[in-house]
């Protein structure tokens, strides 16, 4: 959709990750609207899930809090349509094709069209399986979100080609999380993207810092911080609104 789109024109993008429901869902809205006015372009919106296979200790201890608290995706639907009325900062749902197909494809992407989600993110959905989203998310004009990873190699090209929205660079092996070094050569794997489409890539996986921010922004489009921002949420609980906004004004001003 658009709105994805228009985040990078003319600038470096900052999108950042929250757990849904994490410590509740009205501390969740809160900070969505924190983080949009704090200089976030785009925010990436957890659905807690019990087997998040992609994350690290940090968010997978807030998908358990979200789910404990009570949380579910129906829960984060209405929250997206509360917070759809108050800003038109690009919103996607990160989630795994399990929850997905349990709600049922079509249901979720067209409730995704109503409440205001612009896009997804579904890790453990593979390129070459992407069909079984495509059809249903195009219908209902919703961006699935293509990633690669330092293993993608010769399959960049052809994933490339196909993405919409922004390519999600992953910076490292492994889960996300804090990483005090990243060692991975984004820049050659930007490369090979921008051989072949002009879509932008923004660097995740890792970056907890606003000097992390600044190096990454340096070499791609823009930037995804999850993990440092959800380690705010679980020391300050509903009292986080402040720390977070904080954090993503050094974060922006570093980049």
């Amino acid at each position: 959709m658009n709105r994805i789109s228009d985040a990078f024109k003319g600038k470096k993008a900052f999108v950042a990750f929250i757990t849904g429901g994490d410590p509740d869902i009205e501390t969740t809205e809160k900070l969505i609207i924190a983080m949009a006015e704090s200089g976030a372009d785009i925010i990436e919106i957890g659905i807690p899930f019990s087997d998040p296979v992609a994350e690290g200790i940090v968010i997978q201890q807030a998908d358990e809090r979200a789910l404990k608290n009570g949380c579910t995706v129906d829960k984060l639907f209405e929250m997206v349509k509360r917070v759809r009325g108050k800003t038109d900062i690009p919103l996607l749902f990160m989630t795994y094709i399990n929850p997905i197909f349990v709600y049922g494809k079509e249901k979720f992407m067209s409730r995704c069209a109503e409440c205001g989600i612009d896009g997804v993110i579904v890790p453990d959905l593979p390129f070459e399986e992407r069909a079984e989203l495509a059809e249903v998310c195009e219908k209902h004009g919703i961006t699935q979100i293509s990633m690669i990873a330092p293993t993608s190699r010769e399959r960049i090209e052809i994933i490339a080609k196909n993405a919409k929205g922004f390519i999600y660079c992953v910076s490292s092996l492994g889960v996300t999380g804090v990483r005090s070094e990243l060692n991975t050569n984004v820049a050659e794997m930007i490369n090979e993207v921008k051989k072949v489409t002009p879509v932008p890539c923004a660097v995740g996986f890792g970056i907890s810092t606003p000097g992390q921010a600044r190096d990454m922004a340096d070499v791609s489009d823009g930037i995804i911080i999850g993990s440092a921002i959800v380690k705010l949420i679980e020391k300050y609980g509903r009292d986080s609104i402040e720390p977070v906004k904080q954090f993503v004004i050094a974060v922006k001003g570093a980049m």
